[in-house]
């Protein structure tokens, strides 16, 4: 990866031995791997065994988690808030679970449509829950940068599972506690 830093960068027409990038490359591909750190995880991995037994039944929301991701078009980023909600079925995560969940999908070249939609599912599939609730709301610096230059442009995606996308009143519920 180092390499291919240096080669895009001599490609632009700049001086590797120039101060200012002597380490760039090394700089650049352990950036990336930073960035791109949630191929190297598996949904068990995150959870960490932290799913528990609870005899609620009412609605679980993890909202603002802030995130982070690379749109796999552009290698830009796109930066957001993520609210997720759930109603358990005799099991719930670990708060800290949630967010971690939100960052291993992130943490990879994305869409934000697929990212919204893998979100829940790995929720639906960690808790059996009767319904998962998501909502990620983010800026797109390809879009931002590049392209249209729209600066105030935000783009939301939803993912319904469950109750939340058969009973209008759940989802309305969930809808109206994230937007306070």
């Amino acid at each position: 990866m180092e390499e291919n830093f240096s080669q895009i960068i001599e490609a632009v027409g700049e001086d590797l031995t120039r101060e200012g990038l002597v380490d760039t490359p090394k700089r650049a591909a352990k950036a990336f791997k930073f960035l791109t750190h949630g191929y190297e995880k598996t949904l068990e991995e995150v959870l960490n065994g932290a799913i528990f037994t609870a005899d609620s039944e009412d609605m679980v929301i993890v909202k603002d988690i802030e995130l982070y991701s690379l749109c796999e078009h552009h290698l830009l980023p796109f930066i957001g808030k993520c609210h997720v909600g759930y109603l358990p079925q005799g099991k719930v995560l670990g708060l800290s679970k949630v967010a971690r969940v939100v960052d291993m999908y992130a943490r990879r070249l994305q869409i934000q449509e697929r990212l919204t939609k893998q979100i829940a599912d790995a929720i639906e599939q960690a808790t059996g829950a009767r319904g998962v609730a998501v909502v990620i709301e983010a800026k797109h610096l390809c879009m931002m940068m590049r392209g249209v230059e729209k600066q105030n442009s935000v783009m939301t995606t939803s993912a319904m599972k469950g109750i939340f996308r058969k009973e209008i009143n759940t989802r309305s519920e969930f809808l109206n506690l994230i937007s306070r």
